[in-house]
């Protein structure tokens, strides 16, 4: 993928669910790592091609207000609408503190352990509180019996290493992991 293509590219970060209540909330399903980019005001693309604009955000219950709408009849129309952004407004809207990644500079890294390759990392996964690499494995130990892939916590003391610029990463004990997979 060109650098151009990317920056084009949209990034699902939420599903908007089923109405809530009689004054038209909805529940907000987020697929990202910056819940703080969902405030009052904000204006995601839907269905890739129309906006939508949050007026109340209550992220403790999941709830989302849109476009002003106060009543569950008008706002039914958004159910299992996906919310998109673009990478340039991700990186200018989102902070990242030391040792934080964009998901999406995370994909296509390859994984490395001990300067074995292990595999390319397709997504990132979260459970609870915690991110892990859902990793494609390298062929070369697929055709030795081993599964086609693993996820591995991203997380101390797993995380060794990560070059975004070089797309590559470097973890410990991600191969016992794939081993007892």
């Amino acid at each position: 993928m060109s650098k151009q293509s990317s920056k084009e590219k949209l990034l699902h970060i939420a599903t908007i669910g089923k109405t809530v209540g009689i004054k038209g909330d909805m529940k907000l399903h987020i697929k990202c790592d910056f819940p703080e980019q969902f405030v009052k005001g904000a204006t995601f693309l839907i269905n890739k091609k129309e906006h939508i604009t949050l007026s109340d955000v209550d992220l403790e219950r999941g709830l989302v207000r849109i476009n002003n709408i106060t009543n569950p009849e008008d706002a039914k129309k958004f159910t299992n609408a996906k919310l998109f952004t673009t990478y340039e407004e991700t990186r200018k809207n989102c902070h990242l503190n030391e040792g934080e990644y964009f998901w999406f500079d995370l994909e296509d890294c390859k994984v490395y352990e001990d300067n074995n390759l292990l595999g390319v990392v397709k997504e990132i996964e979260r459970f609870n509180n915690t991110n892990y690499l859902s990793i494609q494995t390298d062929e070369s130990l697929v055709a030795r019996g081993l599964p086609k892939s693993f996820l591995v916590p991203f997380i101390a003391p797993f995380k060794v290493n990560v070059d975004i610029n070089n797309k590559r990463i470097v973890l410990n004990g991600a191969m016992d992991i794939l081993e007892a997979s």
